[in-house]
């Protein structure tokens, strides 16, 4: 983990002594099913553009998330020989948009999220003709991982620190997951000083180090967003 306190995911808490009563994030505008959002990235010689259908009936994961789309643009810098070839995980997808994005760049993927959210990110999948690259299945943190998970090369992970209760389920899903040679891009958004007893739960299992080599970091940063890359203990 780095050193500099400033580089480390809990700082920002420890300058916030805001009141911290939400248990989820603040809900962007109502989003009605069928709602299309375009959108495109680009980095280096890469440019992707991509459709994608909202449906906030399910829940805050039928909607685009800011963190996302910062996960979405790392890649698309790192370029398509990143995930080329190589087993794509995305744990809580909602839409489905930064596993997309790597099955847009040659990943193999698969994006998970509970049930309710499934038939949105088969949507997506079929509307950007990505079915022979990208499967949609269920996985619910905490639990055994099902027999239709693939072992991943590549674990992506965008705004899935939103539900206090959820937190330690995800750190025994990721604990799960990796292995030695796995790597882990984790980007969140820091919204509540609840926040930090995720990190807590997750230094017992994993190290991290912010992903310096992104170009968007000083952008992106000003939002209270971090890009971390996480190794296991």
């Amino acid at each position: 983990m780095d050193s500099d306190d400033e580089h480390d995911p809990l700082h920002p808490f420890l300058q916030n002594t805001s009141n911290d009563a939400s248990i989820i994030p603040e809900q962007p505008r109502s989003v009605r099913h069928g709602e299309n959002l375009q959108l495109t990235f680009s980095g280096g010689d890469t440019s992707i553009a991509l459709n994608l259908s909202l449906d906030a009936s399910p829940g805050c994961g039928g909607i685009a998330w800011p963190a996302g789309e910062v996960l979405a643009q790392y890649l698309v810098h790192r370029g398509p020989q990143f995930v080329q070839g190589k087993t794509v995980l995305e744990l809580g997808s909602g839409t489905g948009l930064v596993g997309l994005v790597a099955a847009m760049l040659g990943g193999i993927v698969c994006i998970t999220d509970q049930a309710p959210l499934l038939a949105i990110m088969r949507e997506n999948v079929e509307l950007n003709k990505l079915s022979a690259l990208c499967a949609v299945n269920e996985l619910n943190w905490g639990e055994p991982i099902p027999a239709n998970i693939p072992v991943p090369d590549v674990i992506l992970a965008a705004d899935c620190v939103y539900f206090e209760p959820a937190f330690p389920l995800l750190v025994q899903t990721l604990s799960d997951l990796v292995g030695d040679n796995t790597e882990v891009l984790f980007c969140y958004k820091k919204r509540r000083k609840a926040d930090k007893r995720f990190f807590a739960l997750l230094k017992k299992k994993f190290q991290w180090t912010d992903v310096a080599d992104d170009p968007a970091r000083a952008t992106y940063s000003r939002e209270s967003i971090s890009l971390l890359r996480l190794s296991k203990r």
